[in-house]
C-alpha cells in the first residue's frame, strides 16, 4: 500500500512549502517597496539636496563672511557674537517679533475659536459663511492684500474716512510707531480661517450625549463650555497654538509689503530684518546666523508648549 510522501522538515521545523511561501512573500514585499520608494524618489531627492542639503550649507555660511558675490571666508563665531552683543537692531526685531506672536497670536485662537463655536451646529448656509471666514487665510500673505490693507489704513483711506463721520481725528496709523505694529496685528487677527475650520472639526467630534447629561445636571450653557467643550477640545488648542506661534515667529509679507519695517523699525520683525541682512545688505552669513537663532527660539517656545501638555490637554482615551 502506497503511503503519502511527507514534505521534508528542515532542522528549523519549517517545510520545503513554508520556505518557498516565505521567499516569496519576501519578494513581494521587497518588489513592493522598491516601487513605493521609485514613486517617491523625486520628493527624497528634493528633501535632501534642498532642504538638508541647503541647511548644512546654511549652517555652514553662518560661520563665514559671505555676500554672495565673493566666495564664502571662515569667520568663527564672530556672526553670533555680534548678534548678541553689537547689533541694537537685532535685539529690537526680537523684542517686535515676541509682541507681535505673543498678541496676536491669542487673539487670532480666541476669535476663531469663538466663530467655530457660532457654526458647530450645521445651519442653512452655514457652509457658504465657513468658506468666506476662510478666504483670508489663504489670500492673506498676497501682494494684493498688502496693498488694500495699507489704502484701508492710510491717512486718506476708508478708515479715517469712517473716523470722521464719526467725528473722531484722522491719523496716519500706519506711519506712527505706536501704532503701526497694531494694525499689523489686527491683519493677522484677520487671518483666522485656518484655526476656525482646525477647531471646528474638533468641535463636532464631542459627543452630544455629554451636553444633554450636562444640561440634565443644571449646568449652564457657559458651565458646559468650560466643563466640557473646553476639555475636550484641549488637543486641537494645542496643535493650533503650536503651528500659529510657529508661523507668527517667521512673520514677514505684512511687515515688508505694507510698512517695511517701519517706521522707526516699529515693524522691523526677525524675518524681515533677516531678509534685509541677506538681500539689502549683502550680508548672507550674518542672515544665515539669523536664521539658526530663530530656529533655535522656535524650538525652545515649541518644547515649552509641549512640556506643559501633561498639565492642560485632556485626551479622550486618558
Amino acid at each position: 500500500m502506497a503511503t503519502a510522501i511527507q514534505p521534508q522538515k528542515e532542522s528549523n521545523g519549517m517545510s520545503d512549502q513554508e520556505i518557498l511561501s516565505r521567499k516569496s512573500k519576501s519578494k513581494r514585499i521587497l518588489k513592493e517597496s522598491l516601487i513605493g520608494y521609485t514613486m517617491i524618489a523625486p520628493w527624497l531627492l528634493g528633501f535632501f539636496l534642498l532642504t538638508v542639503g541647503g541647511m548644512g550649507y546654511s549652517f555652514y555660511l553662518s560661520f563665514t563672511n559671505y555676500n554672495i558675490l565673493a566666495p564664502p571666508e571662515w569667520a568663527g563665531i564672530s556672526n553670533y557674537v555680534r548678534l548678541f552683543t553689537n547689533d541694537p537692531r537685532f535685539v529690537n526685531s526680537l523684542q517686535r517679533t515676541f509682541l507681535f506672536a505673543f498678541t496676536s497670536v491669542p487673539l487670532r485662537l480666541m476669535v476663531a475659536l469663538g466663530v467655530a463655536l457660532l457654526f458647530k451646529k450645521r445651519r442653512p448656509g452655514s457652509a457658504f459663511f465657513t468658506t468666506v471666514y476662510y478666504i483670508p487665510s489663504i489670500i492673506g500673505g498676497s501682494v494684493a492684500v498688502a496693498v488694500v490693507w495699507r489704502q484701508i489704513f492710510s491717512y486718506s483711506g476708508v478708515f479715517n474716512a469712517f473716523l470722521e463721520v464719526l467725528g473722531i481725528t484722522p491719523r496716519p496709523w500706519l506711519v506712527q510707531p505706536s501704532t503701526a505694529i497694531w494694525f499689523l496685528i489686527l491683519l493677522g487677527l484677520w487671518q483666522f480661517g485656518s484655526a476656525m475650520i482646525i477647531f471646528l472639526a474638533g468641535l463636532r467630534q464631542i459627543p452630544s450625549e455629554l451636553y444633554e447629561a450636562a444640561s440634565i445636571d443644571g449646568a449652564s450653557a457657559f458651565l458646559q463650555f468650560l466643563k466640557v467643550t473646553l476639555p475636550l477640545l484641549t488637543p486641537v488648542i494645542f496643535f493650533n497654538l503650536v503651528m500659529s506661534l510657529i508661523g507668527a515667529f517667521q512673520v514677514f509679507a505684512s511687515a515688508f509689503l505694507i510698512t517695511g519695517g517701519g517706521p522707526l523699525d516699529s515693524t522691523n520683525f526677525y524675518a524681515v530684518y533677516l531678509f534685509r541682512n541677506a538681500f539689502q545688505y549683502g550680508r548672507m552669513g550674518y542672515a544665515a546666523a539669523m536664521g539658526w537663532v530663530l530656529l533655535v527660539i522656535i524650538v525652545f517656545f515649541t518644547a515649552l508648549i509641549f512640556s506643559s501638555q501633561k498639565r492642560w490637554v485632556h485626551y479622550s482615551g486618558e
